[in-house]
């Protein structure tokens, strides 16, 4: 593919989707069948379009393009590398499956002409966050990302899901003018926001921490880091559970992502550590972690845990960015991966569970394993990847996250990683064994006794449709796929990003 075919992919895989937000609006007021279509439509061709993008950045090639400037040295502007091309190819990825996911999940739901455009525009918005060429273009996609994916928290309308979504559009616009205030200061230091010139901030003064941490309190409130995940957990369990999916799985990781570039490109390496940044990222990763992890333990509702659980996974990744050497970005980024594959497979299961048997408290849901083997299948083997049980994918993230912090010489952070490991087995455990070896019901107890194997009874599939299915089976089977397996191009891919913005220059 030569340079002017990509740029073109490049913009249709921003515009496409957002073009056509009017387009399935318009036909759902005429055909909810045409609508769905049009909706998997634009998800399928977006995908492979993203896809084809491989070969461009695998040749190492840097397509930076300005398509115009607001003012001098203020540009909207694109930019593909090894990064931008990772993460829009898993956004994608992920986008789809939960488009199929939706066809049966919303057919009996209200609101399905609303609910597939803001479907659409948010995934447009994602990819322009993605392939963003500077700060000002990747902040006016946070921007609308952020806010039309408010629609998705409060789809349901009830008084939970407008609290939800109040306090997640609170923390929304504390964000935003927190990375709004970290891209003008940057500008005003550098002369420049694009991730194009090398490192825009090189020395230390007031203004540039201030910078650094008003760019952690806007990328970071939207990765849930602690303190500033309050709105996470109220958010995702009130959204559909399609929703949830792309909340947690991809959503999430547009904070990630911008602290990346914030650390290679707005600073350095050197400057994060000469400074003790690292540290501050350290610390709040390893808070976030814990957190985390031990509030979920305590979570009734299937997906408030989910969601919880969700804040202690990009702990993982924080930490990894504060690391901040070859192993430990290797392990942040594939784990961006995973977590996306894992928590979008729970969530789905989780709502899949949710549709049929009206069930969401862990406490009530032993035995639903019998009735619903295939979902609980798939969101046994995503749990057990969480908890980081080999050859599944969460077991290589954890393990490269471990050595780099071995490699650094920080011991406790490895621990941490174990302990969260632990706390993983602990709150997902007491969901898959009730689940499967309970006995539902009023067979519990005497009634057990009567029939001796009364389980065996009770056995009756009742597993939700294949296009809800499917979607849990393949990242499922991805968990497996993308672990220990001899050929791994996601795990090579972010070994291949590490060096690249390590050591074979990001320019």
């Amino acid at each position: 593919m030569d340079e002017a075919t990509a740029i073109a992919v490049i913009l249709f895989v921003i515009l496409f989707p957002i073009v056509m937000t009017p387009v399935i609006m318009s036909a759902g007021g005429r055909s909810d069948k045409l609508r769905n279509a049009l909706t998997l439509g634009t998800s399928t061709v977006t995908f492979i379009l993203t896809i084809s993008l491989y070969p461009v950045v695998m040749n190492g090639e840097i397509i930076q393009l300005t398509l115009f400037e607001i003012l001098p040295d203020l540009e909207i502007s694109l930019r593909l590398d090894i990064l931008s091309f990772n993460l829009a190819a898993i956004a994608s990825f992920i986008w789809l499956l939960c488009t199929i996911y939706s066809l049966d999940y919303m057919a009996e739901e209200h609101g399905g002409s609303r609910y597939y455009p803001v479907l659409v525009f948010t995934l447009g918005s994602c990819l322009g966050i993605f392939l963003a060429g500077d700060f000002f273009t990747l902040f006016v996609f946070f921007e609308l990302m952020s806010l039309i994916s408010y629609i998705l928290v409060v789809h349901e309308e009830t008084e939970q899901a407008l609290k939800a979504g109040y306090k997640y559009l609170v923390m929304t616009i504390i964000g935003g003018l927190a990375l709004f205030l970290g891209i003008i200061i940057t500008f005003e230091l550098g002369g420049t926001v694009s991730l194009g010139v090398g490192t825009i901030i090189d020395e230390v003064t007031f203004l540039s921490f201030l910078a650094f941490i008003c760019f952690i309190i806007g990328f970071g409130m939207k990765a849930g880091m602690f303190p500033l995940h309050v709105w996470l957990p109220d958010a995702h369990p009130v959204a559909p559970s399609p929703a949830s999916a792309l909340l947690s799985g991809v959503m999430l990781k547009t904070g990630a992502y911008g602290l990346f570039r914030v650390i290679f490109h707005a600073f350095s390496v050197e400057v994060m550590q000469a400074n003790n940044w690292d540290i501050v990222l350290g610390v709040l990763a390893v808070i976030t972690i814990m957190l985390g992890s031990a509030v979920a333990l305590t979570q009734n509702d299937i997906k408030r845990r989910l969601a919880y659980s969700s804040v202690g996974q990009m702990g993982y990744v924080l930490l990894g960015l504060s690391i901040l050497n070859e192993n430990a970005i290797t392990g942040a980024m594939f784990h961006i991966f995973c977590h996306a594959i894992m928590k979008s497979c729970l969530f789905l299961a989780a709502g899949a569970i949710i549709w049929k048997t009206g069930k969401r408290l862990i406490s009530d849901m032993g035995g639903v394993g019998r009735e619903m083997p295939y979902t609980l299948g798939c969101f046994s083997v995503a749990a057990l990847a969480m908890i980081g049980i080999p050859p599944l994918n969460g077991f290589l993230s954890k393990w490269t996250l471990g050595l780099g912090a071995l490699d650094a010489n920080i011991t406790v952070y490895a621990i941490v990683l174990l302990i969260s490991s632990l706390l993983n087995a602990l709150y997902y455990l007491p969901i898959i064994v009730p689940a499967f070896f309970e006995i539902i019901g009023e067979d519990k107890g005497a009634n057990a006794h009567a029939h001796g194997h009364g389980h065996a009874l009770n056995f009756n599939v009742q597993d939700v449709a294949p296009r809800m299915l499917a979607p849990m089976v393949i990242l499922a089977i991805s968990t497996l796929l993308f672990g220990l397996s001899p050929i791994n191009v996601q795990f090579e891919l972010s070994q291949i990003t590490s060096w690249f913005f390590l050591e074979g220059g990001i320019f």
